[in-house]
């Protein structure tokens, strides 16, 4: 998208909808930049950053009044772009602690956790954001809008979320000297039952990524 597109100068820089495909694009650039690797030592901590200020935009979204479309059935946007390449960066550059764990839904009562992946959270959130995205770049302010807004409270909201939770908390054990347990083979591509923690990972030491992810000499 070019910058005329996203900055048209009859748009008031201050309107809702300006701010939010800023803030949209800004993440999808910044995400992007981060998977190329150029700087490993800074992928956490940037990641922590990108992912805690697209969530307050999501959080704009959803104390928002609903948005509605103006047409009834959704235009189509062509083929989504692939993703694959950027979820394969990611999983190359956060790996070992890629993987962790999540419940699913807080309010559904002895919710089990499951696996989930950065790398997959990264790639899930960017498909939603550029399909939106899409509708703003061609003029359809409204049903952009209702896109985002609908994929926050749907998807990309409660994906991000999860996603920043496992970044801060690996901030934290890096931080405050805590080593990681043993991931006793937790992996997404096992079942969520009693195979799901399959011995296969053994111990990630805080010691052993603080160098790798930038967030502490050692």
């Amino acid at each position: 998208m070019s910058d005329a597109t996203l900055h048209d100068a009859k748009r008031d820089p201050d309107d809702f909808a300006v701010q939010i495909a800023d803030s949209v694009e800004s993440f999808i650039v910044a995400v992007a930049e981060v998977s190329r690797g150029d700087e490993p030592d800074s992928a956490v901590p940037f990641l922590l950053l990108e992912i805690s200020q697209l969530l307050l935009t999501g959080g704009r979204l959803g104390a928002h009044e609903d948005f509605l479309p103006d047409e009834r059935y959704e235009p189509d946007v062509g083929p989504e772009p692939d993703v694959d390449e950027l979820r394969e960066r990611f999983a190359v550059l956060l790996d070992p602690v890629d993987v962790y764990s999540e419940v699913f839904d807080p309010y559904v009562p002895r919710s089990a956790p499951v696996a989930c992946r950065i790398s997959d959270d990264l790639a899930d959130i960017i498909t939603d954001l550029r399909h939106g995205m899409a509708h703003y770049r061609d003029g359809r302010v409204s049903e952009a809008l209702w896109w985002w807004q609908f994929s926050y409270l749907s998807n990309w909201g409660p994906t991000a979320s999860a996603a920043l939770r496992a970044l801060q908390s690996l901030v934290a054990h890096v931080r405050l000297d805590q080593p990681l347990g043993e991931l006793d083979g937790l992996d997404t591509d096992a079942d969520a039952t009693d195979e799901q923690l399959a011995e296969e990972a053994g111990k990630v030491m805080a010691a052993e990524i603080a160098g790798p992810l930038g967030l502490r000499s050692v």
